[in-house]
């Protein structure tokens, strides 16, 4: 029986049982493990660590565990400020592109109005979305643990607040997108790039008010639905800053 020493540091305590956190766990192993299934043991999902730490050196999720290891597991979006580096996964492409779970849909809606590409649909299930995610090199937002562990998917993240409001800042935050947002540039509905429109094109579509007031439209090429800065772009405009707002 090999005994092990591991420590998660950071946000990576969120996931572990109580008393385990904020100190190094004692376990004795009784089979051979690779670090990657070491650590989920502990319902920490593989997407959510950034290094790997053994006895001082930089280790991927391949590493098996051995007899008197020293393991130090550190979150993504941290300090890593005097760690040892090795890159556990290839990098996001800027702007990333979301997955979103079928039990965050406002959080779905929200990240378009803001610009990003985020495909949503409420019938998917963990396997439907873990080979999406893989194929299409999208990054996985979800409430849902064992959907993270799930090996194919590269990268994700396990959003921690319950208010759509407050899960859009977390997911801002987590993945630095505040100088990538882009304002009412994609269809919330479906989730399409939005173009121009000339007024003639879709007036017959109008209600009498709408064509009497308006003049510039966007239209969402895939469902075809309509945008104009009607009565409702105060409370979106109010919505978009506070969203842009890092000290909100």
């Amino acid at each position: 029986m090999a005994q092990i020493g591991i420590r998660f540091y950071q946000s990576l305590n969120d996931f572990l049982a109580p008393g385990l956190g904020d100190t190094e766990i004692i376990y004795n192993l009784e089979r051979k493990a690779s670090i990657k299934d070491m650590i989920e043991s502990f319902n920490v999902p593989h997407p959510e660590v950034e290094r790997i730490v053994v006895n001082g050196i930089a280790v991927d999720f391949n590493y098996t565990v051995r007899d008197g290891d020293h393991i130090e597991v550190f979150p993504a979006g941290e300090n890593f400020n005097g760690i040892p580096v090795l890159q556990l996964r290839v990098a996001l492409s800027l702007p990333p592109l979301f997955l979103v779970d079928s039990n965050l849909g406002r959080l779905a809606r929200y990240l378009r109005l803001l610009g990003f590409d985020c495909l949503y649909r409420n019938d998917y299930d963990d396997g439907a979305m873990a080979k999406i995610a893989c194929e299409q090199q999208r990054v996985v937002l979800t409430r849902d643990r064992s959907l993270l562990k799930r090996r194919i998917i590269v990268h994700g993240y396990f959003v921690r607040a319950d208010r759509p409001k407050i899960q859009t800042r977390e997911v801002l935050k987590r993945f630095a997108l505040y100088s990538l947002i882009r304002p009412l540039t994609r269809c919330t509905q479906c989730n399409g790039i939005l173009i121009g429109t000339g007024k003639k094109l879709i007036e017959h579509r109008l209600e009498p008010l709408t064509r009497q007031h308006y003049d510039k439209f966007l239209i969402c090429p895939e469902c075809d639905r309509i945008y104009w800065q009607g009565s409702h772009s105060m409370r979106i405009k109010q919505l978009l800053d506070e969203f842009i707002d890092e000290k909100s």
